[in-house]
């Protein structure tokens, strides 16, 4: 929850692929207090059954830049026992050999203080989006 003095920060995952919430996806958090400050991690979680991560943890009074780190290669890896890799249709020639085209997601952005920041990823196999939700 935000304050007077800092930000908060909440994200979900939808797979546009699956029309469905991305369940499983770790995310980190990590922060900074200006733009040349160097990064502090601040944890992680992984996205429920409705695709959110409720408990992020909070950021620190002064940040000024908010990194979310989404590590998706292994939701969207086409192993056995994998939901979102059977729904993985490409054309093999298409694939880039992990599995994920893009195994990682980084999103950063600046934040100001009292403020709440909800950041959503939309995924699918070959690509993604992000905006600032509400």
């Amino acid at each position: 929850m935000s304050t007077d003095t800092t930000a908060s920060v909440s994200t979900h995952i939808l797979d546009t692929s699956a029309g469905r919430p991305a369940e499983g996806v770790a995310v980190r958090l990590a922060a900074r207090s200006g733009r040349d400050a160097e990064w502090r991690a601040l944890g992680g979680s992984a996205t429920d059954a409705d695709g959110r991560c409720g408990d992020l943890p909070a950021l620190p009074e002064g940040t000024t830049h908010v990194r979310l780190d989404f590590a998706v290669e292994a939701y969207l890896a086409p192993q056995a026992g994998n939901r979102a890799g059977a729904r993985q249709d490409a054309p093999a020639h298409r694939d880039s050999g992990t599995g994920a085209f893009f195994p990682e997601v980084a999103v950063t952005f600046a934040v100001a203080p009292g403020e709440h920041y909800h950041v959503p990823l939309l995924l699918n196999p070959f690509g993604y989006s992000v905006y600032r939700g509400s």
